[in-house]
């Protein structure tokens, strides 16, 4: 039996018939050449330019046999068709091939040697092609297929999802992660946060004292958001979104081992692209955006405006302003902007604004439920943090004592279920001067002006601060957070001051 003759036979084995088999893109020679060149030097496999895994070679014999060799690797043992042989004494595939005979065969023609980098690359690019096969036939037979009814949009994000896998060299199937490579992630964590000498294993906040509670933001992870309008939920999640794509800009110019900002991806339902351009250029100018806006500025302001926009002209922060948007269509959009530009942190203004699938039959508590499942499903897949957006109800304003709490959470309880971490932003002189007093004039009597100068002086004490209060934390502790926060450029910033006391609520 030639050898022709014995690859053909492994070939078919893996398939219904012979016409299907040949519909796939495969090379089993290059497979065997390259499982030669590895079997004849061990150390090919140190040297290749991307990762062969055994599920990227076509036939299943080739399969187990890389798998094999790569165990004796891993144990620092050699692999050779000497020590590959009694692992395949009972291996009914290979004993039709010949059995020890055709291992032998393997490493008869040292060929493969010369050009293993080049087979690794062809094996790889042909198992992505084969998954390309699979991800195309899924949609045809799903389009055709008229026993159910067809739901397109599900059919396109699930096709979305399967491309993304695809581009990402992944398999078809989820994998479970072996505790060693676990493992290796956590220590490198640990290691950034030693070298970051702040305690920053994930992405920066660019907010010394949010990092310093949470240890920055970490992949996978869904972070909400949530606040009372006119708390500066979206100014918070703006300069969040800005701090980290710029810190990315500064590792990209500057270079170093850690890279602890990332490329953003700004979804703004609510706001368009330039008004929440305005608000960045406000922020980092520092002119307010009223004076942005009406034109009103001094020609030393209008400079200091154009040296802002010139510095943040190749910031990587992409915003997506489309109305309306749902749940699906919306990670279509993220796994696209992770394929071309790799952002690593994705911002939703705001989750109440997005839609659902249609399927929650107009039940809204139910569609909140999907949309809060398909945010933290989408941080796991791209393995970046989703912070998202959210109000709250309208019982925050019934109560005495207005910061809110995580049953505050409006139109549903997933989102607490679902989140990894739950930030509420809350200003106390936001309230404080809802109440505020008549200024006293010349009639007005000795206890309405006390009353008044109470009031503020008290005022002055709550003043641009604010307080974020971490009500949930998967990984660490809960509690409250001081912000320093110029309401006129919507920044906030880390406070000087270190008196927690001083803010309007115990630590």
């Amino acid at each position: 039996m030639s050898d022709t003759d014995l690859l053909q036979r492994s070939e078919t084995r893996d398939t219904d018939t012979a016409a299907q088999t040949r519909s796939l893109p495969a090379n089993v020679e290059a497979e065997a050449a390259f499982l030669g060149a590895v079997l004849i030097d061990n150390r090919v496999v140190e040297d290749l330019p991307i990762a062969i895994r055994p599920e990227h070679f076509f036939a299943s014999i080739h399969q187990r046999i890389y798998e094999r060799i790569l165990t004796l690797i891993d144990r620092n043992a050699t692999a050779s068709p000497v020590t590959l042989k009694p692992y395949f004494d009972g291996d009914e595939e290979l004993k039709e091939l010949g059995g020890s005979t055709y291992l032998a065969r393997l490493t008869a023609d040292g060929q493969g040697l010369l050009a293993a980098r080049d087979l690794s690359q062809q094996i790889y690019d042909l198992a992505l092609l084969r998954e390309l096969v699979t991800v195309g036939r899924t949609l045809v037979e799903g389009a055709l297929d008229t026993s159910e009814e067809v739901e397109p949009m599900r059919q396109i994000e699930a096709a979305e999802s399967s491309l993304y896998k695809v581009a990402e060299g992944a398999s078809s199937g989820s994998e479970a992660k072996d505790f060693k490579g676990a493992a290796m992630t956590a220590i490198r964590m640990v290691e950034a946060a030693m070298n970051s000498g702040g305690g920053l294993s994930g992405k920066t906040s660019g907010l010394e004292v949010i990092d310093q509670k949470t240890s920055g933001l970490h992949d996978s992870d869904l972070i909400i958001l949530a606040g009372r309008p006119g708390m500066g939920k979206t100014s918070l999640a703006t300069n969040i979104a800005f701090n980290c794509a710029e810190e990315h800009l500064k590792w990209q110019r500057d270079g170093g081992e850690f890279n602890y900002g990332a490329p953003v991806a700004f979804f703004s339902l609510e706001m368009s692209a330039d008004q929440l351009a305005t608000r960045i250029l406000a922020e980092q100018a520092e002119i307010s955006s009223e004076s942005l806006r009406s034109g009103r500025m001094s020609r030393d302001d209008f400079q200091k405006l154009a040296m802002a926009s010139q510095n943040l002209s190749e910031l990587p922060l992409y915003i997506d302003d489309t109305p309306a948007l749902t749940i699906a269509w919306l990670r279509a959009r993220a796994r696209r902007l992770k394929r071309r530009h790799d952002i690593g942190l994705i911002v939703v203004d705001y989750l109440q604004l997005l839609q659902g699938s249609g399927r929650a039959n107009d039940n809204r508590v139910n569609e909140i439920s999907e949309i809060s499942r398909g945010l933290k499903t989408l941080a796991k897949e791209l393995e970046l943090p989703v912070i998202a957006l959210s109000q709250l109800s309208r019982a925050v304003e019934q109560r005495d004592d207005k910061r809110p709490m995580l049953s505050d959470l409006r139109e549903s309880g997933s989102i607490e279920q679902d989140a990894d971490m739950v930030w509420f932003i809350y200003r106390a002189d936001y309230y404080h001067e809802a109440i505020r007093p008549d200024p006293p004039t010349g009639s007005s009597s000795e206890s309405d002006e006390i009353k008044y100068r109470e009031w503020e002086d008290r005022y002055l004490e709550l003043k641009n601060k604010a307080t974020l209060i971490i009500s949930k934390q998967r990984h660490g502790s809960t509690g409250n957070v001081p912000l320093h926060f110029q309401s006129e450029i919507t920044k906030f910033t880390s406070p000087n001051l270190k008196d927690y006391s001083d803010w309007g609520y115990e630590e």
